[in-house]
């Protein structure tokens, strides 16, 4: 497909990572609308016009986009009314990556059944409860310790390992708590014993071969980012069959756009674990760590723009600045002296309230060594406090 700009792009859920798109998109003079369920979120500071609505209502998605008429509908988020998104592509609307990979990907359960059901990919043993009752026969059956998260959730929310059948009834509750959209269900994982956890940024194109990034490395809390770390050291053999994996999925997914694909791994394997079709959190590093950050390798694959090549600039990390308390009046400090080091940089997000472990910002730093970049970046992070 050839596409001329500029072009009306509707971002359906506009937080940080959906900043840097806008960004992004607005430097090839793009017009951008972002949407989201709540007013000033970070990309609408940035965007060319923006909407509150709710997400899973029909009615204000047909009516946003009615308003709006965008030639290209982008999903960040998983709480999006999917089947409304298959009615907008069949009116001639191009939805990233496909609205049929979106509805696949907006649930735990879609995405592993298609790897390893359809597929026949390698991934954890896992089962599925709508009720607490299920959750302990199924807890049972996959063993403890697991991991039991929601179907339908952002950024880990809503994740936890339980380590015996006494701690079953609060990883429920917690799951349900943080389930997003209108979900009642969770999925119950073995867990492994990974050596690393990896985010491998797989670009598909609408008329080129899909590419890679290097591997991205990343450390979980709470079943959320903490920091990641680029590149990933892992095995060349390794990262070559991470690549299988990852061609193989979004083959069978289609479209053309960025998708974060990530992986465990062990001393003998590379295990699939889940998949985003956007930009992933942890590929936040790739600010300073690539020529071309995700966001602009997601826009030029989304706009049929050739992504020539991808150069790695050396060992970077990123570490996420994370509020301790709620707020509703955000003012930072001590960013001075977290920029007083050299190549460390902060990106703060502008959200416009603050609660525990909510994501505000990320400090990103570069090294002599992957090690030294991960120990700037959250030396960078300490420094930034949240009144």
């Amino acid at each position: 497909m050839s596409i001329k700009l500029p072009q009306k792009l509707m971002l359906l859920g506009s937080g940080e990572l959906g900043k840097e798109f806008a960004i992004a998109a607005q430097r090839l003079g793009n017009y951008v609308i972002a949407v989201d369920r709540y007013v000033n979120a970070p990309a609408m500071q940035v965007a060319d016009a923006y909407e509150v609505i709710s997400m899973l209502s029909a009615d204000d998605l047909e009516a946003v986009v009615k308003k709006h008429q965008p030639n290209i509908i982008i999903p960040e988020i998983e709480a999006i009314r999917t089947e409304k998104l298959i009615e907008f592509e069949q009116r001639g609307i191009t939805v990233i990556p496909t609205a049929a990979a979106t509805n696949y990907t907006m649930n735990r359960d879609r995405i592993r059944e298609l790897a390893h059901q359809e597929l026949g990919i390698r991934t954890a043993k896992y089962g599925y409860a709508t009720t607490l009752e299920e959750l302990i026969a199924v807890s049972d059956e996959i063993r403890f310790p697991n991991v039991v998260k929601p179907v339908m959730s952002s950024s880990g929310k809503g994740q936890s390992v339980v380590q015996n059948k006494s701690e079953v009834e609060k990883a429920w509750n917690y799951a349900i708590s943080n389930s997003r959209g209108d979900s009642q269900k969770v999925i119950v994982e073995e867990f492994i014993k990974f050596e690393i956890e990896v985010t491998l940024l797989t670009i598909k194109q609408w008329n080129a071969p899909t590419i890679f990034c290097s591997p991205i490395g990343h450390r979980q809390e709470r079943g959320d980012y903490q920091e990641s770390w680029q590149p990933a050291l892992i095995s060349e053999d390794k990262i070559l069959k991470a690549r299988e994996i990852a061609r193989k999925v979004t083959d069978a997914l289609g479209g053309a756009g960025i998708f974060g694909v990530e992986f465990f791994i062990t001393q003998d394997e590379v295990i699939f674990s889940e998949l985003s079709p956007r930009p992933h959190d942890t590929g936040m590093v790739t600010l300073i760590s690539q020529n071309l950050n995700e966001f602009e390798l997601h826009l030029r694959a989304i706009l049929d723009l050739p992504i020539p090549h991808i150069e790695q600039l050396g060992a970077s990390a990123s570490a996420v600045i994370l509020a301790s308390e709620k707020s509703d009046f955000i003012v930072f400090g001590g960013v001075a002296n977290a920029l007083s080091e050299k190549d460390v940089d902060i990106r703060l997000f502008g959200k416009p309230n603050a609660h525990p472990y909510r994501r505000m910002g990320v400090a990103l730093a570069k090294g002599v060594n992957v090690q030294e970049a991960r120990e700037k970046a959250t030396r960078a992070a300490k420094k930034i406090t949240i009144n």
